[in-house]
């Protein structure tokens, strides 16, 4: 089976890289910078999802995104962390598009997530990568990361890969 790609951007890419790599059917996950096409030049925090549509589809992984970042507030961080989804493709974008036209109604607040067609993408440093999981003592991971994946295992225990999560830190 084909990897299919989406791009995530919401908060810390470090974050997001640990949210999407603790998913069952998640092939890889590069963390990095992105721009959207309409404005190649700008780059925000983001990462490349891989994942295999027969393990976990497009939905669940939007619906994912939306939960573990702040996806209703405009806050003044935004501009180095916007709310953002990227497609690769036509198809994907207007998938998204009523993904998040469906998945609205189970927020309060209105969400701000924007949908863009992918434009460019600059890989963050090695060090950097894997981030969580290399690093799950360290105090940024247990103050901002280990609660996201704790909210994974209570909202989304049917597509996360529990090996993974629990190999890494105990998490409560």
């Amino acid at each position: 089976m084909k990897s299919h790609k989406i791009a995530m951007g919401g908060g810390c890419h470090w974050c997001t890289e640990a949210v999407f790599q603790s998913l069952i059917g998640v092939k890889k996950v590069e963390q990095g910078f992105v721009s959207p096409q309409i404005d190649i030049n700008t780059y925000a925090e983001a990462v490349i999802v891989h994942y295999n549509p027969e393990q976990i589809n497009l939905s669940d992984l939007i619906e994912v995104h939306l939960q573990t970042h702040k996806s209703t507030s405009d806050h003044s961080f935004r501009k180095k962390y916007p709310s953002a989804i990227y497609a690769f493709n036509q198809e994907d974008l207007k998938k998204t598009e009523n993904i998040l036209e469906h998945l609205k109604e189970r927020f309060e607040g209105k969400l701000i997530t924007q949908v863009h067609q992918f434009g460019n993408f600059k890989r963050s440093e090695a060090r950097f990568h894997d981030y969580y999981y290399n690093n799950p003592g360290k105090p940024f991971c247990e103050t901002y990361i280990s609660p996201k994946l704790q909210l994974l295992k209570q909202k989304f225990g049917e597509v996360i890969n529990h090996e993974k999560i629990n190999a890494s830190h105990e998490l409560p």
